[in-house]
């Protein structure tokens, strides 16, 4: 196969480590995790040492008989060396294909079985949990990362493989795959190149770029999710100092940040819903954050006044990013303190200038409005270059160069995109459901989690979770929606019974089905939380971001 170098053209994700160690080599990557495939590594690493890991692990690969245009599907336990594995990979020209650790068993041996026969890098946990012995048919052959099985070759025996010269595929070569959520459905395999993800990379470097000295960086975002791998290169390429969280509760984030004062912060939305409670922690572990970065998504309005309240920076910014794995970040605006996200509803802002294009289609032949808003598409060269093994699937999405990104909105004469709903999620007649949870996140504080989901029969139901799972008072809910759009009777759930992605989103359909097949799933406001119940595990069945939004 032809290699080539390719300049920087692109981003080049199997140097990556190595080009940050060259420019800045005592700049460190700290964990809040131990490595499966390098435990003695420790959880504070220098450039250097990441260089020299993701190389080890590259030559390991090499040795065990991966190719450059292999596909190497990873698919261990969380942590941070799937990302270090999928760099390892890159390296030597493989394709990674990463699959979250939250997939169930059956879900995985179906993508196997649509890449045709890859390389499986697993762990023994996955092996004897939840993985079926189909894996060993449908792959080439299986690796583990950490511990031992006889059907498999462990990566820790292939120590000390001599080192290989790292190699680029052409620009527009896959260089990585990512699955969407699958929400209805199977996942589909979403093919970036290295030209996509550096047309990515541009618009998203604007959260270092408003940085005056190199601060510490703290991200949390999916191991499996392309952003990952640009806000890395964001950072690292610049010698900002990176912590990486693999865990999110407050407690322990809040005791890490107060001894690492970051002044970025990249995160998920529903991550930063759960870190509202951070905002009156005695620690003020948000009190040196200059710029919260979200990714993806819209945030609550509350949730954005809340942690910009927090910092005690004199100018605190929060980046709200709208756009889609498989089109990349879209529109973005941006808060302060004097600039209320209260005042702009649903906008969740402009394209970027030079590098995207947004467009809402008429679903009627009339102009798009807040009571009839159309088909939001994208234009952008982040745009992934197909589904892996349906591109039939993926051209019947695409408009040549516009991508339909399955929501519904329309554009004020400013050119403020307002996003309103997803088109699967849209109840006739009730208008934004969004917009409705946003007000009553604002009017209830404590809410930690509201969908309204539609129901067969009567208005839509409303199903909230509260902080620490306490009762909501039905009184302080009949204020709260005395003048908003009729709803049934709310369900309370716990928090942890929701149905989620590996990104906490909350699987809306799979939600209504529950709702809708067994109401006692849930409970009415008046019930004590400890009669919630439910038959779904929190996390991901089959499920990584497909639409990134709220």
């Amino acid at each position: 196969m032809l290699l080539q170098r390719i300049g920087n053209r692109g981003i080049r994700l199997g140097t990556l480590f190595d080009r940050a160690a060259a420019r800045y080599p005592t700049n460190v990557l700290l964990l809040d995790h131990d490595l499966d495939i390098a435990p003695e590594r420790g959880r504070v690493m220098t450039m250097t040492d990441v260089a020299d890991l993701a190389g080890d692990f590259a030559s390991r690969l090499w040795r065990a008989g991966l190719r450059p245009g292999d596909h190497a599907v990873i698919h261990k336990s969380n942590a941070f060396d799937i990302t270090l594995l999928a760099v390892a990979a890159a390296r030597i020209g493989v394709v990674p294909i990463l699959l979250s650790p939250h997939l169930d068993g059956g879900t995985v041996t179906a993508l196997l079985r649509r890449v045709d026969r890859p390389h499986l890098i697993t762990d023994a946990t996955k092996l004897t949990g939840s993985l079926p012995d189909t894996v060993f048919a449908l792959t080439r052959q299986v690796l583990l990362a950490s511990g031992t099985d006889e059907r498999a070759t462990s990566l820790a025996e292939l120590a000390g493989a001599p080192r290989v010269p790292a190699l680029e595929l052409p620009y527009d070569h896959p260089t990585l795959v990512t699955h969407t959520s699958g929400t209805t459905g199977l996942p589909k395999l979403a093919v970036h190149t290295a030209y996509s993800l550096e047309a990515r990379y541009r618009p998203q470097a604007l959260a270092t770029a408003l940085m005056r000295r190199r601060e510490p960086v703290a991200i949390h975002v999916s191991f499996v999710h392309s952003r990952l791998f640009t806000a890395l290169a964001i950072s690292l390429l610049r010698g900002f100092p990176v912590a990486v969280l693999a865990d999110a509760d407050p407690q322990r984030v809040s005791q890490l940040f107060a001894r690492l004062r970051p002044g970025v912060l990249e995160a998920h939305p529903n991550t930063y819903l759960s870190w509202e409670e951070l905002a009156s922690d005695p620690l003020e572990p948000l009190s040196n954050v200059k710029f919260f970065s979200s990714t993806f998504d819209a945030l609550h309005p509350r949730t954005v006044r809340t942690l910009i309240g927090a910092s005690r920076r004199r100018t605190p910014r929060f980046g709200q990013i709208y756009g889609q794995s498989e089109i990349g970040p879209s529109v973005a605006r941006s808060y302060g303190r004097h600039r209320s996200p209260d005042a702009d509803g649903r906008c969740v802002g402009i394209p970027f200038p030079g590098m995207t294009g947004v467009r809402v289609v008429s679903r009627d032949g009339r102009r798009p409005t807040p009571s009839s808003p159309g088909w939001i598409e994208v234009r952008s060269d982040g745009r992934i270059r197909t589904y892996l093994g349906e591109d039939e699937r993926f051209q019947g999405q695409a408009d040549e160069q516009w991508w339909r990104m399955g929501d519904l909105g329309y554009r004020t004469r400013w050119g403020c995109l307002h996003l309103m709903d997803r088109e699967v999620d849209e109840i006739p007649g009730f208008g934004s459901t969004l917009s409705v949870e946003d007000q009553l996140f604002s009017r209830i504080p404590e809410l930690t989690e509201v969908v309204i989901i539609p129901t067969e029969e009567g208005p839509p139901r409303p199903v909230l979770c509260t902080r620490d799972d306490r009762p909501l008072d039905r009184e302080v809910w009949r204020t709260a929606v005395a003048d908003l759009p009729e709803m049934a009777e709310p369900e309370q759930w716990r928090q942890a019974d929701l149905p989620q992605t590996a990104t906490a989103k909350i699987k809306r359909l799979e939600l209504a089905r529950l709702v809708g097949v067994d109401g006692a799933l849930g409970r009415v406001l008046e019930g004590p939380p400890d009669e919630v119940a439910g038959d779904e595990p929190a996390g991901d069945s089959a499920d990584e971001p497909d639409a990134e939004r709220a």
